[in-house]
C-alpha cells in the first residue's frame, strides 16, 4: 500500500454513511433482515422524513437497496460495499499487527541481553 494509493467514490461514500450512529443503527437492524421505513423509524426519536434521509444516504452509498412487496418497499443491507470496506481496513490491521510482532521481537531482544549481562555491583552506576 503507498501513500499515493486513492480510494473510490464507493468506498468514500460507505465511510462518509458510516459516520452517522443512526445510520449504522439502520444497517444493524437490517442485519437481521429487511424492514419498512416505518419499523426502520420506530426506536428512533425523529420523524419519517428525517429517517428517509437516512435512507438515501445508505442508498447512494450502495449500503442498503429497497424491494417492492406488494405496498410494501422493504430495505435490505448489501454487504459488497461493507466487504469493499472491510478489505481496505485489514492492510492498515495488518501493518499494525507485523508492527506489534515487530515490537514484541524487540522487547524479547532485549530481555535476554539484559539476562546476558553480568549482575551490576554495588555502587556501580552501570
Amino acid at each position: 500500500m503507498s501513500y499515493g494509493q486513492r480510494t473510490g467514490p464507493r468506498l468514500d461514500a460507505t465511510f462518509a454513511a458510516l459516520a452517522d450512529p443512526t445510520r449504522r443503527a439502520i444497517l444493524a437492524r437490517l442485519a437481521s433482515g429487511q424492514a419498512s421505513v416505518t419499523e426502520l423509524a420506530e426506536p428512533f426519536a425523529m420523524t419519517q422524513p428525517a429517517i428517509s434521509k437516512h435512507l438515501k444516504v445508505l442508498e447512494r452509498a450502495g449500503l442498503i437497496s429497497r424491494g417492492r412487496d406488494a405496498q410494501r418497499r422493504p430495505r435490505r443491507l448489501e454487504a459488497a460495499p461493507l466487504a469493499e470496506a472491510n478489505k481496505w481496513l485489514e492492510a492498515y490491521r495488518r501493518f499494525w499487527e507485523e508492527s506489534y510482532e515487530r515490537l514484541d521481537a524487540l522487547l524479547d531482544e532485549l530481555k535476554a541481553e539484559e539476562k546476558r549481562r553480568p549482575p551490576k555491583k554495588r555502587g556501580d552506576r552501570r
